[in-house]
C-alpha cells in the first residue's frame, strides 16, 4: 500500500512538472533575465523529480530477502547476498539475570544484526522493559514469542489471539514499533495461528537449527562448536538461540565462525514482511 501511493504521488508529481513548463513558441518571446530563470527553475524541477526517483528506487529496493513459509530459511530477491544466516534469539528479556543486552552488544559490535524474540510476560518489570527499548534503540527487530510460551496448536484462537496481541501491544507501548516477525513456541502453529499472524501483519518464522537448550551443548565452547560446524548450517540458514548466559558467551565466537565458513549475518530489517495500511 505504501508503495503504491509513493509511486502515484510522483507520477502526478512529474504530471504538474510538465504542466508548468513554458511551450516553446513562448520561449523565444522572454528576456534573456527570463529565460535563465527558466533554466534554473528547470534545474530545479529536474533535481526534485530525481530526489522523488530516488525515493521511489529505495522503497522498492528496501526488501532485499524474504521468508521461506515451508522451511523457513532466507531467500534472497533479485541479486542479494545467497550466503546469509539470520541470527535469532528466543526467549527475551528472560528474568532474573537476562543475558538480551549482553548479547545484543557483542552483536552489534561485530557489526551483525539479528531478531530478538520477546515473551510478553517478561515485559511487566521496569527493568525488562528498559533492556528491550534499548535493545530497540541499537537498530534490532524486537519479535514476538507469545505472552506465556504455551503450545499454541494446542489451545483456541481466542486464545491464541490473546497471547499474540497482548506481546505486540506491549512491544509497541514500549518501542513504538509494532512487531514484525513471529515465532511460535516449541515451533507448534496451526492455521489460526497463521490467521492471526496475516491479521497482525506479521511474517511467521520457524528455524533451521539451535542447540543451546540441548544437553551437552550448554556451555560456551561446545555451543559455539556446533553452531559454526552444523550439519544444517547452508545459505539461509534461520539459527535459534535464546536469552541463555551460554549463549551470551559463545555468540561472538558464533559470529566469527560462521564468516570464517563465508556466511555473513543478515539485516532482519531487509526481509520482507507484510505492508501495514
Amino acid at each position: 500500500m505504501k508503495k503504491t501511493l509513493l509511486i502515484l504521488s510522483a507520477s502526478a508529481f512529474l504530471a504538474a512538472c510538465q504542466a508548468n513548463e513554458t511551450p516553446k513558441n513562448e520561449e523565444s518571446n522572454v528576456s534573456s533575465e527570463a529565460v535563465s530563470s527558466s533554466e534554473v527553475i528547470e534545474t530545479e524541477s529536474s533535481s526534485e523529480t530525481a530526489t522523488v526517483e530516488s525515493t521511489i528506487e529505495a522503497e522498492v529496493a528496501a526488501y532485499e530477502y524474504q521468508i521461506n513459509p515451508d522451511i523457513f530459511t532466507v531467500v534472497p530477491l533479485a541479486d542479494a547476498d545467497t550466503e546469509v544466516v539470520l541470527l535469532t534469539f528466543d526467549d527475551s528479556p528472560q528474568p532474573p539475570d537476562s543475558q538480551t543486552l549482553e548479547i545484543a552488544q557483542t552483536v552489534k559490535e561485530k557489526g551483525a544484526n539479528a531478531i530478538f524474540f520477546v515473551m510478553g510476560q517478561f515485559l511487566e518489570s521496569e527493568e525488562s522493559r528498559a533492556i528491550i527499548k534499548e535493545v530497540s534503540d541499537m537498530g534490532f527487530e524486537i519479535g514476538n514469542h507469545s505472552y506465556s510460551h504455551p503450545d499454541l496448536a494446542s489451545i483456541s484462537y481466542e486464545e491464541q489471539l490473546e497471547e499474540i496481541i497482548a506481546t505486540n501491544d506491549a512491544v509497541e507501548e514500549i518501542t513504538g514499533k509494532r512487531p514484525r516477525f513471529f515465532r511460535a513456541p516449541y515451533g507448534s502453529y496451526n492455521t489460526d495461528t497463521v490467521a492471526i499472524s496475516e491479521l497482525e501483519n506479521m511474517t511467521l518464522m520457524n528455524w533451521t537449527y539451535g542447540y543451546d537448550w540441548v544437553d551437552g551443548y550448554m556451555e560456551e565452547t561446545a555451543l559455539a562448536d556446533i553452531m559454526i560446524n552444523a550439519p544444517e548450517l547452508g545459505s539461509g540458514g534461520n539459527l535459534l538461540m535464546h536469552d541463555r548466559p551460554w549463549t551470551a558467551a559463545a555468540i561472538g565466537t558464533i559470529i566469527d565462525g560462521l564468516r570464517a565458513q563465508g556466511y555473513e549475518m543478515v539485516d532482519p530489517k531487509l526481509i520482507e514482511s507484510p505492508e501495514e495500511e
